[in-house]
């Protein structure tokens, strides 16, 4: 692999600078189990509900996810980092193996589903687009489930960072 270019340097530098989400995204069906720590993850419409992703295509994860075709998107909260962490394969242990870890529920969506998720979005592929390393998921949402009161977890300067969610006023 060759040396990044300036642009690509400085990208990257700016890109540490936008704080985002950390979500696992979790899939099973014929393929296997599998799972994978991504930032890039946000909404794209409510109508019909639609999430986007980002995945490397580099991933163990990767042809599996797209195998499948279902996935779900699990919000980690503030107190997950070390999840986050083990579906990032910082743990080295193998990817169907990661499940081991966390509280599932592996047979009620057909997908696994973090019970302690902040929010866990599940949904089907809809539409895929590839642009250099990664391949840009676009899914669209069957079942949604959140959790109140709960904190956020975030990947700011290479870093995760935990938020305490504010008391609503009144």
């Amino acid at each position: 692999m060759s040396e990044p270019t300036r642009t690509q340097r400085e990208f990257r530098a700016a890109m540490a600078n936008l704080s985002a989400a950390v979500n696992v995204i979790t899939t099973d069906g014929p393929r296997g189990r599998a799972g994978m720590t991504v930032s890039a993850a946000c909404s794209v419409t409510d109508s019909p509900p639609t999430v986007l992703v980002c995945v490397n295509r580099s991933s163990r994860s990767h042809d599996i996810l797209m195998a499948n075709g279902r996935i779900c998107v699990n919000v980690l909260g503030a107190d997950q980092d070390d999840l986050a962490m083990h579906f990032a394969g910082a743990t080295k242990v193998p990817t169907a193996e990661r499940f081991a870890e966390g509280q599932w529920d592996l047979d009620v969506d057909g997908v696994p589903v973090l019970r302690n998720a902040i929010a866990s979005v599940i949904g089907r592929i809809v539409s895929e687009r590839t642009l250099g390393s990664h391949s840009v998921l676009f899914v669209e949402v069957e079942k949604v489930r959140t959790k109140q009161d709960s904190g956020a977890l975030v990947y700011f300067q290479r870093r995760f960072h935990s938020l305490d969610a504010a008391p609503l006023s009144a």
